[in-house]
């Protein structure tokens, strides 16, 4: 089996990223703004995007290939783009990936910026989310 190698996806192949999602019928889409970053074997195995916030990141777009599961892709992928960030990370996810994220160094209940308080808040009327967060001296 081919290495995997983690890397920021250049930005002229943002469409790549896209065509991923698409071809697992994932509703995620590369944000407009924010650095992507992609797991590699053979072609993206996994994607996700870090979106400037307030004086930290908003995480999204986490998605594994489902072949590729249960692998530690998801987990390595999320501590590479992590890793440079200076300030803290923010995400929101389903209850059921609670453990996931904590198992990445991430706790639920942080202290959010405005706008992704106000955003959560939209979000959770049509689905249950959870707020986490990731500071940087927690990776250290």
């Amino acid at each position: 089996m081919p290495d995997l190698h983690f890397s920021p996806l250049a930005e002229p192949l943002r469409p790549l990223l896209n065509k991923f999602y698409r071809l697992h019928n994932s509703p995620m889409r590369a944000a407009s703004e924010g650095q992507l970053w992609v797991a590699k074997r053979e072609g993206i195995v996994a994607g996700l995007c870090l979106t400037p916030v307030a004086q930290g990141h908003w995480l999204t777009g986490l998605f594994v290939d489902p072949a590729c599961r249960g692998q530690r892709i998801g987990t390595q992928l999320v501590e590479h783009a992590v890793a440079p960030i200076n300030g803290p990370v923010w995400l929101f996810c389903h209850p059921d990936l609670q453990t996931f994220y904590e198992g990445v160094g991430f706790s639920i209940d942080p202290l959010l910026p405005q706008s992704l308080t106000d955003r959560l808040a939209r979000y959770a009327r049509t689905k249950p989310l959870i707020a986490m967060g990731i500071e940087p001296l927690a990776r250290d």
